[in-house]
């Protein structure tokens, strides 16, 4: 390919809102350009690292039975409203109708097209398992799209499906899925970590991320200090902290006029925030969900919307709310006698002794509250964990990280199955339900993680398996007929041996060639110039500030053995 007829804008000023260095690069090197807030086109350059992705995922993925198609963006309402999903996934749905008045949705995801597909065609276990895959534009209404191609309203995703018989044939794709996802990564040049998470589907029963460890990533991990435990912070666990053994004192009504806050009780009472219970009221689809936490700890929502079940709207009550659960105001709830649908406390409040909490009446609070004799509840783990807490598998300290989702495989059982009427006749001549599987990558969010961890002040520089080009070469000297005719020979020698192969025939200054080379972070540069007086053209990786002299004559079958190495 010629440098001339590609279509590379690269850019020397950068927009004031880019925050992150693969936005920046990005667009530097005319890989992307904006339409709107959320949504980025692939240029030339761009779209061939896409595409060399997309060629990994599919060798891998393809490997063991996968087999590509192409579902329609565009998903009717009645799909999702089987599935129970159209009014759960909320704002984040771009919902539009036909002239008929027909509601659709643009896919953000495709779990309802793959399963209607395949309960239309599957209804023998002779025919399981099926596995099916796509790579397709999906379209999520982001409320803050940002860092370029990291969040956004339109993106590609490989999405892959697993349909199995029963448990056991599901895990084992789901087993098989964590390799493959392993080497697509490996292969991408991409350090990554695999950590516990939650699928967002309502009674999933396992889910992984493939997450890379970044400041701008905008999820949470919670990481052991020493074993191999690593959790999403939305899902993750911890150990319970332990409690003095304390006799149980006589409940106690104490008048606390000017005391709201756990910071205005811990000076009132002269404790720390692990001796309060933290009363803190949600409302889920019209009822009223009461969680109760220790002080010191935050409310993992995602944690309580498990507990509840599936529920579309979910929020903190209104001040108005509270004032009817508690009968008091804003700043004295608390578990005794509260008017709620339902009451969750956390196990360490259930195991705690002699805490202090709001007593539901304006200006006052108990002394001595304890599960079990004052106040009951469901008990389970509903606060977040935070750094320093025990990790749940070995006890070492956890340590909070953040992250980049990169990955995500998960489980979700009979659950679209048995919601969409999905069956098979079993062996035993029953009709059974099916087992789903789901295995997505962000491939445009990949790119640009991929670019976070590997770059320098002068640009990118690729992974040899990703990079838009293999080699490129420049000839510094457009007016000399030797370095032309010596580059374009290499250019097509190499071209015949099969190499991706980019020749920079602009007519501009070496050193803007040189910067652009840099800049766009094509693995191997030849560089025809003075050298060539003796023969020799310059071979330099871009990965290393070493240059080596070879021969003009040989250099193509040079530069072919050494990516032969690299391949």
């Amino acid at each position: 390919m010629r440098f001339s007829k590609m279509f590379i804008p690269t850019m020397r000023e950068i927009p004031s809102d880019v925050e992150v260095e693969s936005h920046k690069l990005m667009l530097r090197s005319g890989m992307v350009r904006k339409t709107s807030s959320g949504i980025y086109n692939q240029l030339p350059l761009g779209l061939k690292v896409e595409r060399k992705i997309e060629k990994i995922i599919k060798e891998e993925i393809e490997d063991v039975d996968y087999r590509e198609m192409l579902c329609s963006a565009l998903i009717p309402s009645e799909l999702w409203q089987e599935s129970g999903r159209w009014n759960r996934r909320g704002a984040e749905i771009f919902r539009l109708e036909d002239r008929t008045g027909k509601e659709y949705c643009l896919g953000p995801t495709h779990e309802e097209v793959f399963t209607d597909i395949v309960r239309q065609e599957v209804s023998s276990y002779k025919q399981l398992p099926v596995k099916l895959y796509q790579i397709q534009s999906k379209y999520r209404d982001e409320k803050k799209p940002r860092f370029g191609t990291m969040r956004t309203k339109s993106f590609t995703m490989f999405d892959a499906y697993s349909f199995d018989k029963d448990e056991e044939s599901l895990e084992k794709s789901y087993q098989e899925m964590i390799q493959k996802f392993k080497n697509i990564f490996d292969r991408c040049g991409i350090k990554y970590s695999l950590v516990k998470a939650d699928s967002g589907i309502e009674g999933s029963p396992s889910s992984i991320e493939f997450m890379v460890k970044s400041e701008i990533g905008e999820d949470e991990l919670a990481i052991c200090s020493e074993c191999s435990y690593a959790s999403n912070r939305e899902s993750a666990e911890s150990m319970q902290r332990e409690f003095e053994n304390e006799e149980v004192g006589v409940l106690e009504e104490v008048h606390t006029p000017d005391a709201k806050t756990i910071k205005d009780l811990e000076e009132f009472f002269c404790a720390d925030g692990k001796r309060f219970a933290k009363t803190i009221i949600y409302y889920a689809d019209g009822k009223t969900v009461t969680v109760v936490v220790r002080g010191d700890r935050e409310v993992n929502e995602n944690k309580v919307k498990k507990a509840i079940g599936e529920v579309e709207e979910f929020g903190l009550a209104t001040d108005d709310r509270v004032k009817n659960v508690t009968g008091a105001e804003v700043g004295f709830a608390g578990p005794i006698g509260i008017n709620t649908d339902m009451l969750l406390i956390d196990e360490e409040i259930a195991n705690g002794k002699n805490l202090i909490t709001g007593a539901n009446k304006t200006g006052y609070h108990f002394k001595n509250a304890n599960f079990g004799r004052d106040f009951e509840g469901i008990v389970g783990d509903f606060r977040k964990v935070r750094e320093g807490d025990k990790c749940p598998k070995c006890a070492a300290p956890l340590k909070i990280r953040r992250g980049i989702e990169i990955g995500h495989i998960f489980k979700t059982g009979k659950k679209f199955s048995e919601n969409m009427d999905v069956k098979y006749r079993s062996e035993e001549e029953k009709d059974e339900y099916m087992h789903l599987g789901c295995y997505e990558i962000g491939t445009e969010r990949l790119t640009a993680t991929i670019i976070e961890q590997n770059f320098d002040a002068d640009g990118i520089v690729w992974p040899y398996s990703v990079a838009p080009f293999e080699v490129e070469i420049i000839p510094v000297n457009l007016k000399n007929e030797e370095v032309v005719n010596t580059a374009e020979r290499i250019y097509k020698e190499l071209k015949l041996m099969g190499v991706d192969v980019l020749i920079d025939d602009r007519d501009s200054r070496a050193g803007t060639k040189f910067k652009d080379s840099d800049l766009i972070g094509i693995p191997v540069r030849i560089t025809v110039g003075r050298d060539l007086r003796e023969g020799l053209v310059e071979m330099k990786f871009r990965n290393s500030e070493e240059r080596e002299l070879i021969s003009a004559v040989d250099a193509a079958e040079i530069v072919r053995e050494k990516i032969s190495e690299l391949r």
